[in-house]
């Protein structure tokens, strides 16, 4: 009974003091937390920044720590634990979002639909935050390719080509 009262009480007074996601023009918030795909999970970081009141720009960097080997026959060759590279575990992107605060009308909370430039692909994200304090709240992100730049000849190529969720803690810089 008291984890439920103690739960509950949290849960109000993150509600109650909610503060508001996104501000426009002028506004910085980074992302940092968990990146969940088919073959790894790794860790992603990006920062937004406001350009006016429903567009932002930024920059996502993702890398793969747990990744599968592969054992098996791909194309004409037959592979033994390999194991990724660098540039297969590391992707890069530059973004833009549009940021729906203000369109929904709930100030604390931000979904943000974009698009995505990036090392591996051109893609697109749909993401949400929520603020519980002025500097502190959670997000989460779902991203997905639209335009691969490879022909998936290689055998780690899914890796940064594929659907992929995160989620994590959100700060407020400004």
């Amino acid at each position: 009974m008291k984890k439920i009262i103690t739960v509950l009480f949290l849960v109000s007074f993150g509600f109650t003091n909610a503060q508001q996601a996104f501000k426009g023009k002028g506004d910085a918030k980074i992302n940092i937390g968990a990146n969940i795909q088919d073959g790894g999970s790794g860790i992603q970081a990006s920062a937004d920044f406001g350009l006016g009141e429903n567009f932002s720009y930024g920059f996502v960097a993702t890398y793969l720590l747990g990744v599968d080997e592969f054992t098996g026959i791909y194309g004409e060759n037959t592979y033994s634990n390999i194991k990724p590279k660098f540039e297969d575990r590391f992707d890069a992107k530059f973004r833009v979002n549009a940021n729906l605060s203000s369109v929904i009308g709930v100030k604390e909370l931000d979904i943000y639909p974009g698009l995505s430039l990036g090392l591996h692909n051109f893609g697109g994200h749909v993401g949400g935050r929520y603020f519980f304090t002025e500097g502190f709240g959670v997000f989460t992100e779902v991203g997905f390719p639209i335009a691969k730049y490879s022909n998936d000849h290689e055998i780690f190529d899914h890796l940064n080509n594929q659907v992929t969720f995160s989620l994590g803690a959100s700060f407020n810089l400004d």
